[in-house]
C-alpha cells in the first residue's frame, strides 16, 4: 500500500504529524488558539455572526482538522475499506485525547472527540465523493474489455 503511493503516504506522515504537533504538545498561548480568539472576538463584534463564539470556532477547527485525514485514509486504503477510513479517524482521537490527560494545559474533551470523528466522516465522504467518477470508468473499462459473448 505505501510503496504503491509513496508520495500519497509520505503526505499522509507529514500530516499526521502536523495533527500530532497540534494536539500533543502543551498548551501555552499556542497561535492557534490566539488566532481562534482574535476570530471569536472578530465575530462578536457583529450581531449577524456573534453565534460564532470561540468554542463553536474551536469545534468547527477539529472537524476541519481531520477532514484531510478521511481523505488521505480512504485513497491509501482503498474505496471498499472506507469504513476503515473512520474507524481510524475515531481511535487517532481516541488516543489524541487518552493523552493529552497527560499534556500540561491540555484538557480531553468529548466535543473533541465528536468533532474529529465528523471531520474523518466528512473526510471519507469527500474522498469517496471525489472517486466516484474515476472508480465508475475502471469498472465500466472492464466491462468493455471482456469479450461479447462472455457478458451474454
Amino acid at each position: 500500500m505505501f510503496a504503491r503511493h509513496p508520495y500519497l503516504s509520505l503526505a499522509t506522515f507529514v500530516y499526521l504529524g502536523v495533527v500530532g504537533w497540534a494536539t500533543l504538545t502543551p498548551q501555552s498561548g499556542r497561535a492557534s488558539s490566539n488566532l481562534l480568539w482574535r476570530m471569536a472576538e472578530f465575530f462578536d463584534r457583529y450581531e449577524a455572526t456573534q453565534w460564532l463564539t470561540f468554542s463553536t470556532l474551536e469545534f468547527l477547527a477539529n472537524i476541519a482538522m481531520f477532514v484531510p485525514l478521511g481523505l488521505f485514509f480512504v485513497l491509501l486504503l482503498g474505496r471498499r475499506r472506507w469504513w476503515l477510513a473512520i474507524a481510524l479517524g475515531f481511535l487517532l482521537t481516541m488516543v489524541i485525547e487518552f493523552v493529552q490527560q497527560f499534556i500540561g494545559g491540555r484538557v480531553p474533551d468529548v466535543r473533541d472527540i465528536v468533532a474529529n470523528s465528523l471531520g474523518a466522516i466528512l473526510g471519507t465522504l469527500l474522498a469517496l465523493v471525489l472517486t466516484a467518477a474515476a472508480a465508475r470508468k475502471r469498472r465500466a473499462g472492464r466491462v468493455s474489455s471482456e469479450p461479447i459473448a462472455s457478458r451474454l
